[in-house]
């Protein structure tokens, strides 16, 4: 323990405050707790660690501590009671953190696999706080572009067939192709956003349909963690039970007849972005329970993070 750690604080009383020169702030466990989920570990384990975090400082009278004395409590104890590997996670999130390095998570696949709920789920447990959907660009766009002028993005991505004006032969699929084309124009914007979260040091969560492999540019972002991934499910039956699900949790506000009738041509789009995934070599993720998918992305982004680190070690871009 170095001097900047005071033994009794006056001020703060049994209040343990996290100080910065002058200046502190109250200690949470809570917060900590969030913090740490970030490494993989679930809410109830990372909170055990917090707690043993604030017991530990209070059995030694250090009610005021540095962000550097902390981190190394929490270190120490987080590999204590979890394993070196949470603890080699929590030291890679730390070194992120100090270098300003944003992390970018796009989550790509059909409509109904899950992706806003992975997302949701990810941004809690690594506290991004950033969230945009690519249907929410598509709409910023229809405010700009009328029907007249670029069809495509005024219908949904699995009915964007509809827009597709010139004939095409019997071998191509209208689905697929007006899919195609409404995925270039959105991603026009979408590549001007995660350019901006880039430039800005801005950890982001991307998902929707549109994010497919092959048509966003992800080069020049060596400064970034940037992961893209496709979720799919499979199976036909757990898919649509999936919409099912959708409705009860939005109430009704994305009404389950809609999709079901256009379920076909979702399943089509699938698997044209199950094939542009593996023509892209691009991270491909089931998703049959949220819980584990969860965990495999965040494995994923874990070897992502360690993967950079090793080429910024050997000078290579």
């Amino acid at each position: 323990m170095d001097e900047s750690s005071e033994r009794t604080s006056a001020e703060g009383g049994d209040q343990i405050q996290i100080v910065n020169q002058q200046h502190g702030i109250p200690f949470s466990k809570g917060l900590l707790a969030q913090s740490l989920t970030a490494t993989g570990l679930s809410p109830d384990r990372a909170y055990r660690v917090a707690q043993e975090v604030e017991r530990e400082l209070r059995s030694r009278s250090v009610l005021r501590v540095s962000i550097d004395e902390l981190q190394g409590f929490v270190a120490r104890i987080l590999g204590e009671m979890e394993g070196q590997d949470y603890l080699q996670r929590y030291e890679k999130w730390y070194r992120l953190g100090l270098e300003d390095r944003p992390v970018i998570i796009l989550i790509g696949g059909a409509t109904g696999v899950g992706k806003s709920t992975l997302a949701t789920q990810l941004a809690s447990r690594m506290g991004i706080v950033r969230i945009i959907s690519t249907d929410s660009i598509r709409q910023v766009m229809r405010t700009f572009f009328s029907r007249a002028l670029m069809p495509e993005i005024h219908f949904s991505s699995f009915d964007a067939g509809k827009a597709i004006r010139a004939p095409m032969g019997t071998y191509l699929d209208p689905h697929v192709v007006g899919f195609v084309e409404q995925v270039e124009m959105v991603n026009v914007g979408l590549a001007a956003i995660v350019d901006r979260a880039v430039k800005e040091g801005t950890s982001l969560i991307v998902e929707g349909v549109h994010v497919v492999p092959g048509f966003l540019p992800l080069t020049g972002k060596e400064n970034a963690v940037v992961l893209p991934m496709i979720v799919v499910v499979r199976d036909a039956e757990l898919h649509r039970s999936h919409f099912l699900v959708r409705e009860r949790e939005t109430i009704g506000r994305r009404p389950v007849r809609r999709y079901l009738a256009n379920f076909e041509e979702i399943r089509r789009i699938q698997e044209f972005i199950i094939g542009r995934a593996a023509e892209e070599g691009a991270l491909l993720i089931e998703n049959v329970n949220i819980d584990d998918t969860v965990g495999l992305v965040v494995d994923a982004l874990y070897e992502r993070i360690a993967a950079s680190e090793s080429r910024a070690a050997a000078g290579v871009a």
